[in-house]
């Protein structure tokens, strides 16, 4: 029997799917990239933007006409609204939340499909209660270990939810209240990857910073965290980067700074969202800081990790967002020349506070005013990608590159390179490339020797 699963959203979904994937096939099940082939088939959901759902809507119309010709099983599960869920009800087979993730087999076996894995794995007694997202969320990380898709790159939640409800997001009302992990499994987790000589380590959460602060007294902060790991590196004398995302402006500490700037293996590079260069705009957004903090912790950032590459988000065309406040949002680019930004023009989610507000900024404006701040991206970034020429420096190789004969890796930054070389075996390898030119977004360099 064979299974198919989409993922859409996040890399926090990635995770989620990658522990869906461990109880299919504990079902003896096979996954398959063909969903003509499948028998089950499933999509790990974002109700965080609609153009994420209009995909499942589009997906799930196509897999029901199959219906008609073959026996197939549906489900959805991941980051979905409640008024999603009513609609999903009605579509898909099946619909769980990653909490009863563990029921799953039991789930498939109410379908007539008889697993050996059912009912071996059985959720705490109070899971279904959805109040009881902290057990649950804890229950589904420890109990079901994922299957990594990657031999080199894993992600690792090590929070899930949020508590900071700006008025834009959705993910309160996905994801419901912040759980921390333990940092046992947390690191217990990294351990044995890095011992599988995993090259990159990406620490997930919605506010990943804010670790451990709902369990004051019983866990580790999360600048901790970073120092046991970055224990853990020396420890093994192995060679890998660790990133985290996504953090919050309110939870950056000097501390987490200097703790990264102490560790090889903790990565020097920091993703931290603004959202707007407007303090009015800010506050709108319920965003707790304004930009005096947000500069504050800037200027820590160049001074404890003067080479790290630094990266934002930025929504334009905000309710009510003028001219004047958009274009403080412009000055902010220039100000803190980001290495990268992913700028989104606003669009409402239903159960976010703002999806009731009059949406007054017109689209033909949201997308120049996209555009502007995108020009103004590539300047800062072309910048930052030039001072490596000439330079000879660690990449890691991801994959064959688009452009033939080549492959492409990131370096500790993140910024994307690529090379002239057709040998496979280098992928998922450091090697050390000599930059040759540089554009917005990208270099290009000659291959000297692997790592």
């Amino acid at each position: 029997m064979k299974y198919f699963l989409m993922n859409i959203g996040c890399a926090m979904n990635q995770a989620d799917a990658e522990r869906i994937q461990s109880v299919f096939n504990g079902m003896d099940m096979t996954k398959t990239d063909k969903e003509e082939d499948a028998d089950i088939l499933g999509i790990v959901a974002c109700s965080v933007r609609q153009k994420a759902i209009d995909k499942v809507y589009h997906k799930i119309h196509e897999w029901n006409t199959w219906k008609t010709n073959r026996s197939i099983l549906t489900f959805v599960s991941g980051c979905i609204l409640p008024d999603d869920k009513v609609k999903f009800l009605k579509k898909f087979d099946l619909l769980f939340h990653m909490k009863d993730l563990p029921q799953v087999p039991d789930m498939i076996r109410q379908y007539g499909i008889v697993t050996p894995l059912a009912g071996k794995i059985q959720p705490p007694k109070d899971s279904m209660n959805e109040s009881n997202e902290t057990n649950g969320a804890q229950d589904y990380f420890s109990q079901i270990a994922p299957t990594y898709t990657s031999t080199f790159e894993a992600f690792i939640p090590i929070q899930n939810g949020c508590d900071k409800f700006c008025t834009f997001c959705a993910v309160p009302y996905t994801r419901g209240k912040e759980v921390s992990r333990s940092s046992a499994d947390i690191l217990a987790e990294v351990e044995k990857l890095v011992l599988a000589d995993y090259k990159s380590i990406t620490l997930l959460g919605q506010n990943v910073n804010s670790y451990g602060l709902d369990k004051p007294g019983e866990e580790i902060s999360f600048s901790k965290l970073l120092e046991e790991i970055g224990e853990i590196g020396k420890r093994s004398g192995k060679n890998f980067w660790t990133y985290f995302t996504s953090p919050h402006p309110r939870d950056m500490t000097k501390e987490v700074l200097t703790t990264i700037a102490k560790y090889p293996v903790l990565a020097k590079q920091i993703h931290l969202p603004l959202q707007s260069g407007d303090d009015k705009v800010l506050i709108k957004m319920n965003r707790n800081h304004n930009m005096d903090r947000y500069r504050d912790i800037m200027n820590q950032i160049r001074t404890i990790l003067p080479e790290a590459s630094i990266s934002t988000d930025f929504i334009v065309g905000f309710t009510g967002e003028t001219e004047e406040q958009f274009n403080r949002s412009l000055a902010a680019m220039q100000e803190f020349r980001y290495q990268m930004a992913y700028i989104s023009p606003y669009s409402p989610r239903p159960g976010a506070a703002s999806s009731s507000w009059a949406d007054d900024v017109p689209h033909v404006e949201k997308k120049r005013r996209f555009h502007v701040l995108t020009q103004a991206l590539e300047e800062t970034s072309l910048e930052y990608n030039q001072r490596f020429i000439g330079k000879t420096i660690p990449v890691l190789v991801e994959r064959a590159d688009r452009k033939l004969g080549y492959l492409s890796g990131r370096t500790e930054g993140k910024v994307l390179v690529r090379f002239a070389s057709e040998d496979q075996t280098l992928i998922g390898q450091f090697v050390n490339l000599h930059i040759t030119s540089a554009v917005p977004y990208s270099m290009e360099g000659d291959l000297q020797s692997a790592c």
